[in-house]
């Protein structure tokens, strides 16, 4: 029994709460998921896992082996990395979790820059506007924007950015500009459902809150750039959302003597889970992507 692969399996099966999602992580079958760690606890002589009504659970040893085999295996992933040298770059596979919209303006375009200095790097790319459970899919890491609502992630930001109010000339020459706040309950708005319905302005310390209404609701940024670009409405967003239509004149800027509170852009580790080389190399690009813009 390879000691070292039997130890990924087993704590990917911890991981995961399933021997059926270990093994799709892991590309291998169910029936070999549960002889390997079946000959891991006959090798240990003792029992590491009992079934609940919830799945999996490590015994009191198997989770004491857990935590050692997790970090026994980052610390052998760091020495191999050390010891092949920066120059020779990562290897294996990276698994990305990334708002859709964000992704395909601000980071797969570049993402050529990453594979070429890292030849033997596989990149998935998970693209989803709704956060999802990153140890179930096997996520290494998760970029995502806003409040995180989950305070046991292991989390750091890499960028801020700017909330802007924003429509097409074409809609404002038909519903004129807005010169205050409260002048936004008269215009058509577009709703994200990911964004409370008010929203808070500051000028010269001074707060305004604002509740807005639409006819249009839509659950993800594809959905609100092409309403906007259709010239529906009005809506407040991050200005990466729009950057290119920002640049060209596509869209404008509203009320920009009033501030909105501005974005976070973080990297997200899985909670309980080594933070592999791959996932802080590629949060490093793309922090330096994001400062490039600035």
């Amino acid at each position: 029994m390879d000691r070292y692969q039997a130890m990924t399996t087993f704590v990917r099966v911890v991981e995961t709460g399933s021997f059926s999602a270990a093994a799709r992580q892991l590309g291998v079958g169910q029936p070999a998921v549960s002889k390997t760690v079946a000959q891991l606890e006959a090798r240990l002589q003792v029992s590491l896992l009992i079934r609940t009504t919830h799945g999996l659970t490590p015994t009191e040893a198997g989770q004491n082996f857990y935590e050692r085999a997790r970090n026994a295996i980052q610390e052998a992933d760091e020495a191999e990395l050390a010891a092949r040298g920066a120059g020779i770059g990562l290897s294996g596979r990276l698994r990305v979790s990334a708002a859709t919209t964000f992704s395909r303006l601000h980071v797969i375009p570049k993402l050529p820059e990453f594979l070429a200095a890292h030849p033997q790097l596989d990149v998935d790319f998970l693209l989803d506007d709704r956060m999802i459970d990153l140890v179930a899919e096997g996520v290494d890491i998760s970029l995502r924007m806003g409040a995180l609502s989950d305070s046991t992630a292991v989390a750091r930001k890499i960028a801020t950015g700017r909330r802007s109010v924003i429509a097409t000339p074409a809609y404002l020459a038909r519903a004129g500009l807005p010169r205050h706040p409260a002048d936004l309950a008269n215009h058509d708005t577009v709703m994200y459902s990911q964004l409370p319905s008010v929203w808070s302005f500051t000028r010269d310390g001074a707060a305004v809150s604002v509740s807005v209404s639409g006819r249009l609701r839509v659950s993800a940024a594809e959905g609100l750039r092409a309403a906007i670009l259709a010239d529906m409405g009005l809506t407040i967003t991050s200005d990466w959302m729009f950057a290119p239509e920002l640049e060209r004149g596509a869209v404008v800027r509203v009320l920009e003597g009033w501030s909105l509170p501005p974005i976070d852009l973080w990297a997200v580790f899985p909670a309980g889970r080594m933070m592999t080389a791959k996932a802080r190399q590629f949060a490093g690009f793309v922090e330096d992507l994001m400062n490039s813009m600035v």
